[in-house]
């Protein structure tokens, strides 16, 4: 630095000279000055920057894909929903602000924001995804009914299988389903009841 200054100072005094000899020493002063206050304010700047904390890149990399997966992902509209899924609703007194407390549209497709069942016992567990499946066909198609072994793996994957009671589980809940006498894996389709159809309301407020 003491280098630099000494090597415009010099730059400095052989502009000056070229002044009238009244102005030189006029003239070396405001060069001087100029560019020491240049020099101040640039030393000000690295400052500043040295100060600012910038966040590790792993957690701005973190909040770009948040951003994106934010971007993708939609609020479900009313108009979204199937016109049976919207009379559902209203007849449940429930609205679209449920469903989106549990699902959210993405590519025009409805998927599941809960992940907590908010309950411990196998054969609830299985009841309640049988019914939240039938709620997200229902979105979809208008048809509230589930695949029973789509049910089967995802009780599989939470953990909730009761293998022995699988079948006994629709049995004994049979009011829930539209003309459910026994469950048939070949025919794994089950369809919701009037009954069935209320305890999936109530499911929708137990999971808000």
């Amino acid at each position: 630095m003491q280098e630099t200054l000494k090597q415009k100072v010099l730059e400095f005094v052989s502009i000056a000279k070229e002044c009238p000899e009244p102005l030189q020493v006029k003239c070396f002063e405001l060069l001087l000055s100029d560019y020491l206050a240049h020099q101040r304010t640039k030393t000000g700047e690295k400052e500043k920057k040295a100060g600012e904390i910038k966040p590790p890149a792993s957690t701005e990399q973190s909040e770009e894909k948040d951003a994106r997966k934010t971007a993708q992902q939609e609020d479900i509209q009313e108009t979204d929903l199937h016109v049976k899924a919207r009379q559902f609703l209203k007849k449940s007194t429930l609205s679209v602000e449920h469903i989106n407390q549990l699902f959210y549209k993405e590519e025009g497709n409805f998927l599941p924001l809960y992940d907590d069942l908010k309950t411990t016992q196998a054969a609830e567990s299985q009841i309640r995804i049988a019914l939240l499946h039938a709620l997200l066909n229902g979105m979809h198609s208008g048809d509230f009914e589930f695949n029973g072994e789509s049910v089967r793996e995802e009780t599989t994957m939470r953990k909730c299988y009761d293998p022995a009671n699988f079948t006994a589980i629709f049995k004994k809940n049979q009011v829930l389903f539209d003309g459910f006498d026994k469950y048939d894996k070949r025919h794994p389709t089950i369809r919701l009841s009037a009954e069935g159809k209320e305890r999936l309301a109530e499911i929708i407020r137990e999971l808000q």
